[in-house]
């Protein structure tokens, strides 16, 4: 997903309007505070987001056969390659092993 800075900016301002509107927490840094470390966080996870579809979109490039990008082939392989990317990198759950 792609987010404009000021986007990022905007969804940092919400998330801490809702902390402070919820009783169930006690800041113990200043919200301004709060809030840059929440930019932070949501821009490096949204770079690693970029890192996994240039990969994922590779890795689909790489088959013998040219797969159009939009067809349901492509789909399927995508959200397959998407999803063993983002538990290689530790962003999603493991399934679980019987």
């Amino acid at each position: 997903m792609r987010l404009s800075r000021e986007k990022i900016v905007h969804v940092s301002h919400q998330l801490v309007d809702v902390l402070v509107a919820s009783g169930d927490v006690e800041f113990v840094e200043d919200r301004d505070t709060i809030r840059q470390e929440i930019v932070r966080i949501l821009q490096t996870l949204l770079k690693e987001e970029e890192k996994v579809e240039a990969e994922v979109r590779r890795k689909i490039s790489t088959h013998k056969k040219e797969i159009l990008e939009g067809s349901e082939e492509w789909d399927i392989l995508y959200r397959k390659y998407y999803t063993e990317e983002m538990r290689r990198m530790g962003l999603a759950a493991q399934p679980e092993r019987a």
